[in-house]
C-alpha cells in the first residue's frame, strides 16, 4: 500500500545536507543591525532655548514608530529562533530561502522612517500612504516564511526527529495569516482610518509574539 503525500518520507539529500550554524550565526548578525539601524532614525529635535519638551513631545510618532518597530523585528528574531530549533541541518535551497526572510527584516526600516515622518509631519493622506507601505512590508515579508515551512515539509528529513511534517504543515498557517491580516490592516489604514490601519498592524505584530514558539501542537492532531 503506498503512502499518503504527507506520510512520503523525503530522502536524505545527500552530499548537500549543511549543520545550521552559520546560518543561524549570519541570521542572528542581520537582525542585530537591523534593529540597531531603526535607532538612526531618532533625532534630536531643533528648539529654542526653553523648548526642549516641546521639542520631544513633537517627535513622539517617532519613538513610536521606534518601539512599534523594534518589539516587531524582536518578534521575528524570536520566530527565526524557533524556526531554526525545527531543523537539523540546510540545503543550499533552504539557505537561499532564509536570506529571502532577512530581506524582508532588513527593509523594516526604512518604513519605520516613512511612518515616524508622516505623523510627525505630514497630513492625513501622508499617514494613510506610509501606514500602507508598512502594512504592505509587512504583508511581503510574511512570503518567505511560507515558502520556508513549505520546504520542510516536503523536505522531512531536515527535521529534527521530534517534528513531524504535519506539524510543519499546520504553522503555514502562521504566514498565511500574515498575507491576508497585514494586507487587510494596509486596505484599512488607506481607505478607513490610518490610525486604525496601525492598530491592526500591532495587533498582527502581538499575534506573531504569542505564537513564536509555533501553533499549538494540538492542531496538528485532526
Amino acid at each position: 500500500m503506498s503512502a499518503a503525500p504527507d506520510e512520503v518520507e523525503q530522502p536524505d539529500p545527500k552530499g548537500r545536507l549543511s549543520a545550521t550554524d552559520r546560518m543561524t550565526a549570519f541570521s542572528d548578525g542581520v537582525f542585530a543591525i537591523v534593529i540597531t539601524l531603526l535607532v538612526i532614525e531618532l533625532r534630536v529635535p531643533e528648539y529654542h532655548e526653553g523648548e526642549l519638551l516641546t521639542g520631544l513631545l513633537g517627535e513622539g510618532a517617532s519613538y513610536l514608530a521606534f518601539v512599534v518597530s523594534f518589539v516587531y523585528i524582536g518578534v521575528l528574531w524570536l520566530n527565526h529562533h524557533a524556526l531554526l530549533r525545527l531543523i537539523r541541518g540546510t540545503t543550499l535551497t533552504l539557505s537561499w530561502i532564509n536570506l529571502g526572510v532577512l530581506f524582508g527584516a532588513v527593509i523594516i526600516p526604512f518604513p519605520t522612517a516613512v511612518l515616524a515622518s508622516a505623523f510627525t509631519h505630514g497630513d492625513t493622506d501622508d499617514q494613510r500612504a506610509a501606514v500602507a507601505l508598512y502594512a504592505l512590508a509587512a504583508a511581503l515579508m510574511s512570503a518567505p516564511w511560507l515558502v520556508f515551512f513549505g520546504y520542510l515539509h516536503r523536505h522531512p528529513a531536515l527535521l529534527e526527529r521530534r517534528v513531524s511534517p504535519e506539524y510543519v504543515r499546520t504553522q503555514r498557517l502562521r504566514p498565511v495569516t500574515g498575507l491576508i491580516l497585514y494586507g487587510l490592516s494596509g486596505l484599512l489604514g488607506w481607505f478607513v482610518s490610518p490610525l486604525l490601519g496601525l492598530i491592526g498592524v500591532i495587533v498582527m505584530i502581538t499575534y506573531h509574539a504569542v505564537t513564536s514558539e509555533g501553533l499549538p501542537r494540538w492542531l496538528t492532531r485532526r
